[in-house]
């Protein structure tokens, strides 16, 4: 990874980590994709090596990213799906040539062929968006409750009741605000010196 750019924030769901790319949504946005090759870095990650991308590419990976932000967001709230997200999920679907392949283990994983373009691993996400959004995989689509994140996550834990998108960032920062808020209410018993100078 390149230092001079924000870390990504990588999770097991792709469509989930791909609307990640732009955290802290209702705060200072952190865009992790800023460039192209960003873009490139991203997908090499999620095992969807491409060449290259074109800065109009990254438009199409960014207009795909919000899509699947909004779709998500109210599946998890149960809102109608918005007729423009779901547009643009399913086109971005359908205009791609990826394979999926059948690992040893039994699990499905998508291959983007030799001369794979950014469109293929897009259509790649997008598949993966509708999987989830559509309630075909085990889970349930939330709501980060950081009020600065709000990104959807896709929740796999046993009760379903996860409250944040990644425990080491949102969660951890929660955890520390209500601490240091706690430490303030209560600072705790009055020190001996302060005690015998009463």
């Amino acid at each position: 990874m390149r230092a001079d750019f924000p870390d990504f924030r990588l999770g097991s769901v792709l469509a989930t980590s791909f609307t990640g790319t732009l955290s802290e949504r209702h705060g200072d946005a952190v865009e992790r994709i800023p460039v192209p090759h960003r873009l490139v870095d991203w997908l090499a990650v999620y095992g969807l090596a491409v060449d290259s991308c074109t800065t109009a590419q990254l438009d199409l990976a960014r207009e795909l990213r919000e899509s699947i932000h909004a779709a998500a967001t109210a599946a998890a709230v149960q809102a109608p799906l918005p007729e423009p997200a779901v547009h643009v999920i399913n086109d971005r679907s359908t205009q791609g040539r990826p394979a999926a392949v059948l690992t040893s283990e039994g699990k499905r994983q998508w291959r983007l062929g030799p001369a794979s373009r950014v469109e293929d691993a897009l259509s790649v996400i997008a598949a993966d968006a509708i999987s989830v959004i559509s309630g075909e995989r085990d889970g349930r689509l939330a709501l980060c409750a950081s009020p600065t994140c709000r990104a959807a996550f896709f929740d796999t834990s046993r009760s379903r009741t996860r409250k944040w998108c990644d425990m080491n960032t949102c969660g951890n920062r929660q955890k520390k605000a209500r601490f240091h808020a706690n430490q303030r209410r209560d600072p705790g018993p009055e020190s001996p010196a302060s005690a015998t100078d009463a």
